[in-house]
């Protein structure tokens, strides 16, 4: 371990020494005083890994000093974090892809041992937990046992796993979602590790297998989603190649105002920061305004990073961060060492800390925020609460824009008065309404009838303010007499069991309850997709007459198809909100002026009649939350529930692989592979798999959700002799190559441009005459069988999304060499170029629009000269002989990353590397 700069200190905090890498030592050479709390903390990191220059030298040490503000990202720098933590859809294949490489560095040479984790790596089994039942006392341990009985397999791998790796946990299922248990339980803060023969101090900072890590950036924890891939590559030692970023400051000033909420506070910040541009740049937040923000506030904004575009959302470590420490239970030695080395590191926050420099700022009065809504199709569409009427009816018209008139149970209505002399087939196409009996009750569906209302996800589900909040709304609601409109499909899955706990000694779950909002589970539901099936009343409903019907969760996403394929509007909202739309049953309705309902003697109730003060709920909380319902919860967080523990693994370093497995399979990557080094060569005589427009997301491309029974991924079930009752999800079967790529872009929403805008993951392949239309992944198979390779071809925000390596794996399993669009999320082109795929971008002002580009052309893609070349030469070859030439960058960002492309992939560079090492 190298130190230039001399750095190298002692600190002494409670009787015991720590080691550590002094930042005001630098500062005596550096004025440094000026950076960002995110660019201190990078700079420690790269004080701490010097090593001769071999991956950190003295001039990255001395760049990130020097740091410009203003200055455009050029430089590279690496960073390893302290630990890794995945959640278990996207930690399978982690862990499946480890047990393939112990198989594969034996076969090269090397020990099966060299693939061991050496940074703390962390499991939570969180995204296998499906809505199936709901509405009834019993939710929680029906949908758990069916949760097992899905699952058995992936989770008997996980427990082999958790035996076989060192340095390696698992938090059993049932626990809570995988961000709210990392910033309640897992999160250090400050790192105290032994290292040769002494204990070394540092800053906890964190890769994620999610791209909601970020969360984490609310306690003063640099952290951020990506790839499994750059995940593995971390958890065995390798740094991250990135390029030192630009910081956007973001002030705070004030505090909400009654009756908004923290969900508005991060909807406005969302929509603001898209809007100002800030993808691939950190955020980091500052002003008055902190002191009146708690942690459970900094964590939501933090959560939603993703949704605004940047790499992280942070906020430094100030006294508030303290109390939250011991608030969840940490003891008072970790605590005492936060305290004591931020202080020492310059890195404490207080109202008088001096303000940073920043590439950009953009302020906030906290006191102009309202109540909000994000949809109904992107997180960052934000929209009072006053006009998602409006918004509804005006995002209605292209949804229904094909629907056919029917007249069976239609109920012909006029339309605020107008158009009495319209034809009645365009009244019943234009608002139609399905009767239904449901629960024994008559009831009708509409165009904006709330099907689902779902409090989930790791954005709200971790903030005592907003879930209180929805459980003192729900006992006013239930003092009046109000209930749930019987067609929606009502959840609560709390973050924690932390929650339940609270909101029982509050005594408001019961009032939830009553409302319908049972607890469901303890893990992402909803959010992701796994929201489970809707009553066959309400199904059949919706499909009668083509419904557009709306879900509203308190959840981050909200694109196309992922929240339940039968709804086409989906709303993000507060808690609270969210029981409030249960109860209105539409969103077609104003909130803020129209009654919610009526009461038992008929009278109106309006939403301000039960929204509960600010006042009430910070009493509530301040009579209810404490540090021993984090200490009960949190006591034997790895050991798991009798489930759990009666699963049987098998034992040994090296995986005994099933073949007549369904969910765990040894993937393909390594096969054939030797210890030679390939080249990046041109691409001649590529087809176009797909032709996509704008904000094609990893939802898109990836595949998740339900598999159905006539997709590819379903007949190879059902040849493989799965019914489909035991489909699963593809979440679920995420550790099996032959599932999932049959999956990748099977999204029934993703619109192929080749057929001008119809929806589902269809292709044309033109290896026939006529060009034959056959889902992608056929299409693939037989390009792949000819030994044609195959391009993208996207519009703008290509990838956006969760960090799903899946997006980048089935990409590359599907033959495609090269994906070439207007612009890329930074995760998914990471992913690309780990998996060895080419990421392309068109030239400012051009796209395959302005190029005239259809789909039906033959690809050239020259000049690449070995990575060298930062732009390369695309020649398009029509039918008819005319070329199409134009220029794209190459994004291959940094030396490290045309090195791993030449080895052909990440895994495969750090393979090659542990297998020489043990050789030599």
């Amino acid at each position: 371990m190298n130190d230039s700069f001399a750095t190298r200190s002692r600190l002494e905090v409670g009787g015991k020494a720590y080691a550590y890498f002094s930042l005001p030592k630098l500062g005596q050479k550096f004025d440094i005083s000026r950076l960002p709390y995110s660019m201190k903390i990078l700079l420690e990191n790269l004080l701490r890994n010097e090593d001769g220059g071999q991956t950190v030298g003295p001039e990255h040490i001395e760049a990130v000093a020097r740091w410009d503000a203003k200055k455009e990202p050029d430089t590279e720098i690496a960073f390893m974090p302290a630990r890794v933590v995945l959640q278990d859809f996207t930690g399978v294949p982690c862990v499946v892809d480890l047990a393939a490489m112990r198989d594969a560095v034996v076969k090269l040479g090397g020990d099966a041992e060299v693939i061991n984790p050496l940074i703390p790596s962390e499991l939570v089994i969180d995204h296998s937990v499906q809505v199936d039942v709901f509405g009834r006392p019993d939710a929680l341990d029906l949908n758990g046992k069916i949760e097992f009985e899905r699952n058995r397999e992936r989770y008997a791998f996980l427990r082999w796993g958790q035996k076989a790796f060192g340095n390696f946990k698992v938090v059993p299922p049932n626990t809570g979602i995988v961000h709210q248990v990392n910033l309640e339980n897992l999160a250090r803060v400050v790192m105290a590790v032994e290292k040769d023969g002494e204990t070394l101090a540092y800053p906890d900072t964190v890769f994620g297998t999610d791209s909601h890590t970020t969360m984490i950036n609310g306690i003063g924890v640099l952290g951020w989603g990506v790839g499994g891939i750059e995940a593995e590559a971390a958890m065995l030692g390798q740094p991250s190649s990135m390029l030192i970023p630009q910081v956007v400051g973001f002030r705070l000033t004030g505090k909400l105002p009654e009756g908004s909420t923290a969900t508005d506070l991060v909807l406005t910040v969302t929509q603001m920061l898209r809007k100002h541009g800030v993808v691939g740049k950190f955020v980091e937040f500052y002003g008055d305004g902190l002191q009146h923000l708690p942690l459970a506030d900094r964590a939501t904004i933090g959560n939603m990073a993703p949704e605004y575009g940047a790499t992280c959302g942070i906020f430094p470590i100030d006294a508030e961060a303290l109390n939250y420490l011991r608030l969840s239970g940490r003891s008072d030695a970790q605590i005492a060492l936060v305290e004591a080395y931020a202080k020492a590191q310059g890195l404490w926050h207080t109202p008088d800390s001096p303000h940073a420099e920043y590439s950009s700022v953009l302020e906030l009065d906290m006191a102009t925020v309202k109540p909000s809504l994000a949809g109904p199709k992107r997180p960052q569409d934000r929209v009072l609460l006053e006009d998602v009427h409006a918004n509804f009816r005006d995002n209605l018209g292209p949804l229904v824009a094909n629907r056919k008139p029917k007249g069976v149970g239609c109920a012909i209505e006029e339309l605020n008065g107008e158009g009495g002399d319209q034809p009645q087939a365009e009244h019943l196409a234009a608002n139609p309404i399905s009767r239904i009996r449901i629960n024994e009750q008559d009831a009708e569906l509409s165009d904006g009838s709330v099907v689902i209302a779902a409090i989930t996800s790791c954005t709200n589900t971790s903030n005592p303010a907003v879930m209180l909040g929805a459980g003192l709304l729900a006992r006013n609601a239930v003092a009046r007499g109000l209930k749930a409109a019987p067609w929606v499909k009502t959840s609560l899955g709390p973050g924690s069991r932390v929650v339940t706990d609270y909101l029982k000694k509050a005594d408001v779950l019961d009032d939830l309850e009553k409302l319908g909002f049972y607890v469901v589970g303890y893990g992402c539901t909803t959010c992701i997709g796994n929201s489970g099936p809707l009553p066959d009343e309400v199904s059949k409903g919706i499909a009668e007459n083509e419904l557009v019907v709306a879900s509203v969760l308190s959840g981050n996403r909200n694109f196309e198809g992922r929240v339940h394929p039968e709804v086409k509007a989906n709303y993000l909202a507060s808690p609270p909100l969210v029981v409030a739309y249960a109860i209105a049953g539409t969103v077609n309705i104003d909130l803020t002026r129209d009654p919610i309902g009526h009461d038992t003697a008929g009278q109106p109730v309006y939403l301000r009649d039960i929204w509960p003060s600010n006042k009430d709920i910070g009493d509530i909380i301040a009579a209810t939350v404490g540090p021993e319902l984090f200490a009960q919860n949190y006591a034997d967080v790895f050991k798991g529930d009798t489930r759990w523990n009666t699963i049987a693994s098998p034992d040994g370093e090296r995986y005994a692989w099933d073949g007549t497995s369904t969910y765990i399979k040894n993937p393909p990557y390594f096969d054939g592979m030797t210890m030679t080094i390939g080249s990046i060569a041109d691409i001649h005589g590529a087809r176009v798999l797909g032709l996509f427009g704008d904000s094609i997301t990893t939802d898109h491309i990836s595949p998740a959700g339900n598999i159905k029974k006539d997709s590819p991924a379903g007949r190879f079930l059902v040849a493989r002799g799965v019914q489909p009752a035991d489909f699963n999800s593809y979440g679920s079967r995420r550790g099996n190559d032959d599932v999932m790529v049959r999956g990748t872009f099977a999204n029934i929403r993703i619109k192929n441009l080749m057929f001008g805008g119809e929806e589902g993951g269809n292709t044309l392949y033109f290896g026939a005459q006529p060009p034959e239309k056959m889902s992608i992944y056929d299409a693939a198979m037989k390009y792949k069988a000819g030994g044609v390779p195959l391009v993208v071809v996207a519009g703008k925000e290509y990838g956006t999304g969760s960090s799903r390596d899946w997006a980048a794996k089935g990409t590359m399993l599907l033959g495609v060499k090269a994906v070439i669009a207007e612009s890329f999320e930074r995760i998914h082109r990471a992913n690309l170029v780990g998996m060895g795929v080419l990421p392309l971008q068109f030239l400012d002002g051009q796209n395959a629009a302005s190029l005239g580009l259809d789909g039906s052309e033959v690809f050239d893609i020259t000049g690449l000269d070995d990575g060298a070349s930062k732009v390369a030469t695309v020649s398009a070859r029509r039918a008819d002989g005319r070329e199409v030439r134009f220029s794209a960058k190459v994004l291959l960002l940094t030396p490290k990353e045309v090195e791993y492309f030449r080895h052909g992939g990440l895994l495969h560079y750090v393979l090659r590397q542990l297998a020489a090492r043990k050789a030599a």
